[in-house]
């Protein structure tokens, strides 16, 4: 008797990715792009990590929702995510807020974004369904999430961060007991409550969601049913779940994926200014504490073609160099100097310009003499010649968005303001 193999339960799972958010504290970086379409790491986009996540826990049908200003990211899905074949039960669905409900109604919420393509994910007959923000950094093995789900026998499965506990006001909370089954759902509370074996933590949601997709397709209509409902996971359907029925905690410390060099679960919701530009410069550490060049879980993203980055001029004061630094390709360091930063692809630093913790996005042009430090400059910036930004913070607050840390963020409307 051949005994029946037992495939991973991401084969029957569809990943079905939140992508329709504004990042509005991403200020001018989110301008023409959603959040998720904000490039990270010198190559990708920050949405490149959910869906790299779940293609590498063996899931191969995908759906990303999408919505505020989403042609970059929709672009970017075709480029760089295309290669899906149906023949091999595969599927990647791009579902743009499309009034496929009402002629009048877009998406009104979170869980909305799901109801509103219920036909399709009915069509696929997946036994379940995991539902991912698209903003955030991490690296995560689903599977192991699903496994719990289905060994606990939950109604949902909610992936947590554990946190200091005094960190935690800003999150949806989780009050669990001694074996994670959720007891309440409190969304930013003042007085987060503790996990229990660990009372300076609490468990904080990260927007991550397992389900048996009978029970969340039925859980979707009850809520739209529902006339005072904002149609959203974290204020309706999780409630709800807790109160009637049975929620589990999924600790992302026992799913997430840490090469040889990564000591801490890494986590970041990179939606401000500040920790937009820290979590791109951490990169640039000796031992970074997020491994992006880990060949066992590779972040995919659109593989642009593109000659390699290149140094040129070799004079005591006119240097191309860079120390502690990450460079893409197609970036040409003509007689610049940097340190402590992040290029993405098709930079070009001139003449005797120096950058420090400066992170730079694709197709920026330095103008010779440049000074930026601490900078964040958005795609396509053309910088003038002789430009210095971190040494007047009244100065860079009058031109640029310079945040409290000092960090400025420069666009090319901006430069085109000032008198130079």
């Amino acid at each position: 008797m051949v005994e029946k193999r037992i495939q991973p339960l991401a084969r029957d799972a569809m990943a079905y990715v939140l992508a329709g958010g504004r990042g509005s504290r991403l200020k001018e970086l989110t301008d023409r792009r959603a959040k998720p379409a904000v490039y990270f790491g010198g190559k990708a986009r920050i949405i490149d990590f959910a869906l790299s996540n779940a293609l590498n826990s063996g899931i191969r049908r995908i759906g990303v929702a999408t919505q505020y200003k989403a042609h970059s990211l929709i672009r970017h899905m075709q480029r760089g995510w295309n290669f899906f074949r149906p023949e091999r039960n595969e599927s990647f669905d791009i579902l743009p807020a499309s009034q496929r409900v009402s002629e009048t109604q877009w998406y009104e919420g979170t869980a909305d974004a799901v109801y509103q393509n219920i036909d399709i994910i009915e069509d696929y007959g997946v036994e379940y369904m995991v539902i991912l923000a698209g903003d955030h950094v991490y690296k995560m093995d689903y599977e192991w999430m699903l496994q719990q789900h289905v060994d606990s026998g939950a109604d949902v499965t909610i992936g947590c961060l554990e946190v200091p506990r005094m960190e935690a006001v800003g999150f949806g909370v989780m009050h669990v007991d001694a074996k994670d089954n959720i007891i309440a759902f409190v969304e930013k509370p003042a007085d987060p409550p503790a996990i229990p074996d660990k009372p300076d933590f609490a468990l904080a949601s990260m927007g991550i969601y397992v389900f048996h997709t009978k029970f969340l397709l039925d859980a979707l209509r009850r809520d739209a049913a529902d006339p005072n409902s904002s149609r959203d996971f974290g204020k309706d359907i999780i409630p709800y779940i807790v109160k009637n029925g049975k929620a589990v905690a999924h600790r992302f410390a026992k799913s997430c994926v840490r090469s040889d060099f990564e000591h801490e679960p890494y986590w970041r919701d990179v939606g401000t200014i500040d920790a937009y530009w820290q979590a791109n410069i951490d990169l640039t550490a000796i031992v970074p504490e997020l491994d992006i060049y880990d060949k066992s879980w590779p972040i995919w993203t659109y593989a642009e073609i593109t000659p390699p980055a290149k140094f040129v001029h070799d004079d005591e004061d006119r240097r191309g160099s860079a120390t502690s630094s990450v460079v893409s390709g197609d970036c040409i360091i003509s007689g610049a100097s940097l340190n402590k930063s992040l290029l993405f692809t098709g930079v070009r630093a001139n003449s005797f310009s120096k950058l420090e913790g400066a992170v730079i996005l694709p197709n920026v042009k330095i103008g010779r003499r440049a000074q930026l430090k601490n900078v964040v400059i958005d795609h396509g910036v053309v910088i003038p010649e002789g430009l210095v930004v971190g040494e007047d913070p009244e100065l860079d607050a009058k031109r640029f968005r310079r945040t409290e840390s000092g960090i400025c963020l420069i666009t090319q409307p901006m430069i085109d303001k000032l008198d130079i």
